[in-house]
């Protein structure tokens, strides 16, 4: 392996390096190089070279706060963030529970491959026969373990039902989804206003 030559910005640094180092007692006084030298030498010099290095404080570009845990959204909060479709009066009345549905699905107990085509085949249906509001009913799943060492999310179809709507082909019939108000059954529950049938 042939060694590199030593350019002229490295002997010019090393020569700056080298004034400023002081020599151990009893040594030789160091020699100065030459560019036809090969390999630079390989003493330390005692002081670091720096330049124009800000001052700084450690953390201080740390974030103020930051979230340790991420706790997923649930679909109510999903259903909360999302804008609303549908007449704004109707919606505040809908949210009230003033607005009474015109038919209705208990899911309540069904596994989720039971659950998804009687869900589609009840919307479409609902549609097709110009109804506005249907009331899904999903239940609000089983009381969470105090002692599970894994935290979970309740109610399985209180999370998938909202997707389900969302998705072809219920999207192209779903207006707007809501949580319940609490006389129709609450969080266990879903009004779905539908679009008006063509």
């Amino acid at each position: 392996m042939s060694r590199r030559r030593v350019r002229p910005d490295e002997l010019e640094l090393w020569s700056q390096i080298a004034r400023s180092a002081k020599p151990l007692p009893g040594s030789l006084k160091s020699r100065k190089l030459s560019p036809s030298e090969p390999t630079v030498p390989n003493s330390r010099p005692s002081k670091p070279v720096t330049e124009n290095v800000s001052p700084f404080s450690m953390g201080a570009k740390a974030p103020d706060h930051t979230d340790t845990h991420y706790f997923p959204k649930t679909a109510a909060d999903r259903l909360h963030a999302a804008p609303v479709n549908m007449d704004h009066k109707a919606y505040q009345r809908l949210k009230r529970g003033k607005l009474t549905p015109d038919a209705r699905i208990d899911l309540h107990g069904m596994t989720l491959d039971r659950a998804h085509p009687a869900l589609t085949r009840f919307i479409m249906g609902a549609h097709a026969k110009g109804h506005r509001l249907v009331l899904v009913i999903t239940g609000k799943g089983a009381a969470p373990d105090p002692y599970d060492p894994a935290p979970r999310q309740r109610g399985v179809l209180r999370q998938q039902v909202p997707m389900w709507l969302q998705m072809a082909p219920l999207a192209a019939a779903v207006l707007q989804i809501t949580p319940a108000h609490q006389r129709h059954g609450g969080a266990g529950a879903y009004y779905v206003y539908l679009r008006r049938a063509r």
